[in-house]
């Protein structure tokens, strides 16, 4: 019986660190995450600005053309 409560102590306690290292693992994956939204969004906003400034450039032609 009591080698039974060891063991089951010894399974927690594996479990438990365990559990923490999966916690610390997926709070760095969300911190990844959020920083790489935050440069695809600034990326799309330079591609806005990029795409707008050609299409100015393309309508009108320069006068001494």
């Amino acid at each position: 019986m009591e080698n039974r409560i060891t063991d089951l102590e010894i399974r927690i306690s594996h479990q438990e660190s365990s559990i923490d290292e999966l916690t610390k693992t997926l709070l760095e994956q969300e911190a990844i995450i959020r920083k790489l939204l935050h440069d695809v969004a600034q990326l799309n906003d330079q591609i806005k600005q990029v795409s707008v400034m050609a299409h100015e450039s393309e309508e009108v032609p320069p006068p001494h053309y």
